[in-house]
C-alpha cells in the first residue's frame, strides 16, 4: 500500500498502473474470500435471494477499482452497505445476512483497504469522518458484543492508526535527514568561513608588515639615487627601487587572491600591468638547451600585459613542467607553446616518449607535490590546469590563466605608478 500517493502530486502518474493492479488484485483476493465464506454460511431468506449477503460483499470489492480516483463514493458504497445490513438484521432477520453467519463480521471485508485509502488520499476531515462511521456502524457501538465490536474496530480504526503512524515516521524520517543535510551545510559553510577569516588575517598581517618594510625600502633606495653622486650606486639604487615596487605590486595581488572568496576573469588587462617587468620563460628554455635537452620555444602575443603575479605564476609552470621532463622524460624532446591574449595566457607543454630510463637520483628527488601544489596556485589566481600522459606515451601540461589576479583591489588600482 506503500504506492498510494495524493492527488495531483508529481509522483501520482508514473505508480497509476500499479496502484490499479494492486486494487485488481485486492478486489479478486477478498472476492473469493467472500465466495468461499458465503458459500459455507447459510443462505439468506426473503425476497432477496438466497445469495443477497454474497451479492453485497461483491458490490463492494469491485467498487474498489475506482477507490484510487473516487475514495469518497467506494467508501459511501461500503456504509450503505453496512447501513442497509444493519437496518435489515434489526427489522427482516435474515433478508442480507444469513441469522447463523459464518463471520460475525457486518462490514464488508475488504473495508481495511478501503480506510487505508481514504486516509492517504483525502483531507483528515473527511477521512475521519468516513472511518469513525464505519467503526460505530460496524462494531455495533449501541449494542457492543465480544465477538463483533472488536472486529468492528480493529477493520476501521485499526489501518487508519497504522497509516498515519507510518506517515508520521516517515515524515520524522524526511525532517531528521533535511536537518541533517542542513547541519552539515551549515557546518561546511562555518568551515569556509573560518578558512576566509583566517586568510583574512593572514593578508593583514602581510599587508601590515611586509607593505610597511617594502615602502621603506623604496623610499630609502629613491632618495639614495636622487642624493648619490655615484653612478653605479644610483644605478643600483634604482634598480632596488623598481623590484621593491615590483614586490609591493605582487603583495596587493597576492592579498586581493587571499581577501577574495571567488574568481572572476575581466575583459581586459589591469592598466600599468604593459610597465611591469616580469620573468621570462625564454631564460628556462635556454638553461635546459644548455643543459642538453632539446626543448622548442612557440610563443606568440604580448608578454608584456600580464601583472606581475600572472607572469610568475607562468614562469612557475614552464619551470615544473621543464623539470619534470629533465627528471623523469630522459632524451624526450620538449616543446614549450606560449599564446598571449589581451584577456590571458594559455601555456601548453609537451614532451615526447622518453628514449632512455631517467636518472635513479633526479627520479627520487621530487617530494611529488609539485603538479598540486601548481595546481592549487592556478586556482588561486582564477586559472585552470590539466596534465596527463598523451597517447604516445609522453606527458604534457595545460593551463589558462587570466591577464591578472581578477580582485576588487586590482580592477580599482590606478595606472599610474
Amino acid at each position: 500500500m506503500s504506492e498510494v500517493t495524493a492527488p495531483g502530486s508529481p509522483t501520482t502518474p508514473p505508480f497509476g498502473t500499479r496502484v490499479l493492479a494492486t486494487l485488481l488484485v485486492l478486489a479478486v483476493v477478498f472476492g473469493g474470500l467472500d465466495v468461499a465464506i458465503c458459500l459455507n454460511s447459510h443462505p439468506t431468506t426473503g425476497w432477496a435471494g438466497p445469495r443477497a449477503d454474497l451479492v453485497l460483499q461483491l458490490l463492494v470489492d469491485v467498487s474498489v477499482l475506482g477507490l484510487r480516483r473516487f475514495p469518497k463514493t467506494v467508501a459511501s458504497i461500503a456504509l450503505a452497505v453496512t447501513l442497509a445490513t444493519v437496518l435489515a438484521g434489526a427489522l427482516a432477520p435474515g433478508l442480507l445476512s444469513p441469522e447463523d453467519p459464518a463471520s460475525p463480521l457486518i462490514l464488508p471485508r475488504i473495508t481495511p483497504v478501503i480506510v487505508i485509502f481514504l486516509v492517504r488520499l483525502e483531507p483528515p476531515r473527511v477521512a475521519f469522518a468516513f472511518t469513525g462511521a464505519l467503526a460505530v456502524v460496524g462494531s455495533s457501538l449501541w449494542a457492543p458484543s465480544w465477538t463483533l465490536t472488536p472486529v468492528g474496530l480493529l477493520s476501521t480504526i485499526g489501518p487508519a492508526a497504522v497509516v498515519l503512524y507510518l506517515d508520521a515516521r516517515r515524515q520524522l524520517l524526511r525532517e531528521l535527514r533535511d536537518r541533517a543535510e542542513r547541519a552539515e551545510r551549515e557546518t561546511h559553510l562555518l568551515a569556509e568561513r573560518a578558512r576566509f577569516e583566517e586568510r583574512r588575517r593572514l593578508a593583514a598581517e602581510m599587508h601590515d608588515v611586509l607593505t610597511h618594510g617594502l615602502s621603506l625600502m623604496v623610499l630609502h633606495a629613491g632618495a639614495l639615487g636622487v642624493s648619490s653622486q655615484e653612478p653605479e650606486v644610483r644605478k643600483a639604487a634604482e634598480d632596488i627601487r623598481r623590484r621593491g615596487a615590483m614586490a609591493l605590486d605582487e603583495l596587493r595581488d597576492l592579498v586581493g587572491v587571499l581577501n577574495t572568496t571567488t574568481a572572476a576573469v575581466p575583459a581586459s588587462p589591469r592598466p600599468g600591468a604593459a610597465e611591469q617587468p616580469a620573468p621570462d620563460p625564454a631564460t628556462l628554455v635556454a638553461e635546459s638547451v644548455s643543459a642538453g635537452i632539446p626543448v622548442e620555444l612557440d610563443a606568440e602575443g604580448e608578454r608584456a600585459q600580464l601583472s606581475p603575479t600572472i607572469a610568475r605564476t607562468v614562469h612557475r609552470i614552464v619551470q615544473e613542467a621543464l623539470t619534470n621532463a629533465r627528471k623523469h622524460a630522459a632524451g624526450a624532446e620538449v616543446r614549450v607553446k606560449l599564446r598571449y591574449r589581451p584577456d590571458g595566457v594559455a601555456i601548453r607543454v609537451s614532451n615526447t616518449r622518453p628514449s632512455r630510463p631517467p636518472d635513479e637520483v633526479l627520479a627520487r628527488s621530487g617530494s611529488g607535490l609539485g603538479l598540486s601544489s601548481l595546481r592549487h596556485r592556478v586556482e588561486l589566481v582564477g586559472g585552470t590546469l590539466r596534465a596527463g600522459p598523451t597517447p604516445d606515451g609522453g606527458f604534457r601540461i595545460a593551463a589558462d590563466l587570466p591577464a591578472y589576479v581578477p580582485t576588487t583591489e586590482t580592477r580599482q588600482k590606478p595606472a599610474h605608478r
